[in-house]
Formats: C-alpha cells, structure tokens, sequence
C-alpha cells in the first residue's frame, strides 16, 4: 500500500533512483491508498548525476532531481491477494515513470515487475520486464503461516512444482531461511 509521502525504487532507466508519492490518481474507493498497477504523483528525489558532455547527447537523462512526474506502481511490500487465494509481495516498493500521455518515459525496466500488471492494463511495462526471472510465491493457512511455496514467473506461470512443509514448521517470513536450507 501506497501512501503519501511513501518513497519508491524507479526501476527504469529514465534517470530516476528515487522518488517519493505526493498523490494516488484513482477513484477514493480505497481511502488515498495506491497497490500495484495503479497511477500516482510523484517527485523525484534522487537522479543520476549528469555531465555536461552528457546532456548534449542523445541519450540524455530524462529527469532530474524535484522533477514532478506520473507514475505507475510495478512492486509493493505489501502483499496483494489474487483471485485464487495466492498472496504476491515483493522486496522493495517500485515505480515506473510516465510521461503526460502515460507512456513510459524510459525505454527498458531493470527489475521483475508484478504479473497483476497486465490485468489492469499496463502490458506494456510487463512486455519490456525481464521475463527469466521467478518470484517466490506462497500460500498461507489463516494463522499466516506458509504451507507451500513455488516459484512463477513473470506471466504468473508456475516454474516448479509447489514446495510444501511439514504441519509442524512455524515460518511465518522465513522465506530466505527456508531457501538456504533446502
């Protein structure tokens, strides 16, 4: 979930590291909170620095610092509920940038993006993501706890067969203890 002044990883190459929210663009069904795929105001707060020789070329960074752009969220903590029942979350909160005409402003994405994506109308973004790499997925029982992990990629296909615990394993975010262990 998105908020006001949350900060988000831009993982585009428009020339944005970082930028911050300043406003959800959708209808108020969910109280000023953004999750992925929807659009959002934001400013940038850190950028790649720029020389002289480089601004002249071609190839020119696209923002700067305090530059106020459009949005659309790719990746969240938080975790988002499928259809079927299955919870994604990710690592980082994440960003691509749009111009006023929501295109993407950069040209290539540099990290996995959310399958849900497509689903909301941003195949674009989803198309230009690398699509060798998997994400851990998981199902949980009502308490929270993990009973299976898989892995999917970015088309939200299942890669491998699903893992499952035993009964008596209590991980709760024990993702990366569970993978080092097998």
């Amino acid at each position: 979930m998105i908020g006001l002044k949350s900060t988000l990883n831009c993982i585009d190459n428009s020339g944005a590291l970082v930028v911050e929210c300043v406003n959800i663009l959708k209808q108020k069904v969910n109280n000023g909170w953004g999750s992925v795929g929807d659009e959002i105001v934001c400013v940038v707060k850190r950028a790649r620095p720029v020389s002289s020789a480089a601004q002249a070329s071609v190839t020119a960074v696209k923002v700067r610092r305090g530059d106020v752009r459009r949005a659309v969220i790719v990746r969240t903590k938080k975790a988002v509920r499928r259809p079927d029942g299955r919870m994604i979350r990710f690592d980082d909160n994440a960003a691509v940038l749009l111009n006023n005409k929501r295109e993407m402003l950069g040209t290539r994405i540099g990290g996995i993006v959310s399958a849900d994506l497509r689903m909301k109308g941003w195949g674009k973004i989803v198309s230009l993501a690398p699509k060798g790499c998997a994400k851990l997925a998981s199902t949980r029982n009502t308490d929270g706890y993990i009973l299976s992990m898989y892995f999917e990629d970015i088309r939200g296909i299942n890669v491998c067969a699903p893992i499952l615990l035993p009964n008596d394993a209590k991980w709760k975010d024990s993702v990366y203890e569970f993978l080092s262990n097998t």
